[in-house]
């Protein structure tokens, strides 16, 4: 009996000092991000989203290494940079204890922000979208980042419930089918849409194209009130605001929705009801590819090989989200065009942080805000890799962009609810 008792004794003694062992060696996969040391930008982002699905511990080292990630070590996540082409090191704990050292120094314009959990992410877009009609299902499909597909029936039954990230696909939410009008009225492809949304809102019981889209619309702003996360490109950053402005005025002329537009509806829209827009004045003129006086489409005067913009610096440690968004290889970021490219800045209103710009032309790229308990997203341009993309143009194939800055701010979107919440600092 006492030999037994001695063995038992020895053999938990030696499995404590293996536990402790383990734990003063234990490791981390470290994922750079600068433009140097990682080969696979984009594709970086699946990783730590495939690692929060596994449950395993990660930070985002902020504006350190061009936003690198550190992960909790485990053979099956080395396994997946080495499949996916991620640029990736093994270093040891107390390696990485330097560097969060480092980070954690008052001097130093960095942070180390826990990832927590991976976000349920849906993408609210028409189920005829063309694979070239998304920047961002692209993206999210090349980093192997999962998502549902919602549209207007999921929308308004309040499937958002479920997901913690709502992407708008380029979106009309006005009823004027994109503007195409002018361009495109006699085409194929325009007719079938529009005669597709019509009976779509018949059959959820609404009159008109424009009644069920402000009915979406309103949805989606409950959505994000009640806290979800809402991230928008192109044409849905406008038309969404003009759309909830625009609640219960009528702005489609005839050819739109059958009957003729409010009577002087520019003095009825009512600013108070928008996320981020203000004082803007919409196109009349329904041949026009255009909404508002929002977009700068028209009165830039740049030539492409100048056209850039600049990603705005912010405190890592006191306002970690607009620099989590922002986390990038480059400060300066390719332009590219879109229904919507900019924003004017004097139609943004002042609770709105510009997170993108190009000064010289006075025009915000990106933008960020809350409302309610949640935040919303708008970026403007239709493809960061195309510049300007047109109807039936092929799409991008991201494998010949892996480090695009201009997609690595569309997956810093993705992945910003992973984070920790803090408390407000004061």
């Amino acid at each position: 009996m006492c030999i037994l008792v001695f063995d038992m004794k020895k053999r938990l003694t030696i499995l404590t000092f293996l536990l402790i062992s383990n734990s003063i060696w234990a490791s981390f996969i470290y994922v750079p991000m600068s433009n140097d040391n990682q080969k696979n930008h984009l594709k970086a982002y699946g990783i730590v989203y495939y690692s929060l699905e596994a449950g395993l511990k990660s930070k985002w080292l902020l504006n350190y290494d061009g936003g690198a990630f550190l992960i909790e070590n485990n053979k099956l996540i080395e396994n997946e940079c080495k499949i996916r082409g991620v640029s990736y090191q093994i270093i040891s704990d107390a390696k990485s204890q330097l560097i969060l050292q480092e980070i954690a120094s008052p001097s130093s314009n960095q942070d180390a922000v826990t990832l927590e959990k991976a976000p349920k992410i849906a993408v609210y877009s028409p189920k005829d979208k063309m694979p070239w009609d998304d920047a961002v299902t692209m993206v999210l499909t090349y980093a192997e980042i999962p998502f549902d597909v919602v549209y207007d029936k999921e929308v308004l039954e309040d499937k958002l419930l479920l997901y913690e990230w709502l992407h708008l696909h380029h979106e009309d939410f006005t009823g004027q089918y994109g503007r195409f009008y002018g361009s495109f009225r006699t085409a194929p492809w325009y007719i079938e849409s529009k005669q597709r949304a019509e009976k779509l809102a018949t059959k959820l019981g609404y009159r008109k194209v424009s009644e069920e889209k402000l009915a979406v619309a309103k949805k989606i702003r409950d959505y994000v009130v009640g806290g979800g996360f809402m991230f928008a490109m192109c044409s849905a950053t406008d038309s969404f605001d003009i759309a909830l402005s625009a609640e219960g005025v009528d702005i489609a002329e005839a050819m739109f929705d059958g009957d003729a537009s409010t009577p002087n509806y520019q003095s009825k829209i009512n600013y108070n009801k928008t996320f981020a827009f203000k004082n803007f004045s919409l196109i009349k003129n329904p041949t026009t590819y255009e909404f508002s006086s929002i977009d700068m489409t028209r009165k830039r005067k740049i030539p492409k090989t100048s056209d850039y913009f600049n990603l705005v610096e912010f405190s890592a440690k006191w306002d970690p989200v607009p620099t989590m968004l922002t986390q990038n290889h480059t400060v300066l970021v390719k332009g590219f065009m879109g229904q919507t490219t900019s924003f004017e800045r004097n139609t943004i209103k002042s609770n709105v942080l510009v997170l993108g710009e190009n000064k010289v032309n006075r025009e915000a790229r990106y933008i960020h805000g809350t409302k309610g308990k949640g935040m919303f997203t708008f970026y403007g341009g239709h493809d960061p890799e195309d510049y300007t993309h047109r109807v039936g143009d092929p799409k991008t194939e991201l494998d010949l962009h892996p480090t695009s800055p201009g997609y690595r701010l569309i997956l810093n979107n993705v992945l910003f609810p992973a984070a920790k919440k803090k408390k407000q600092k004061t």
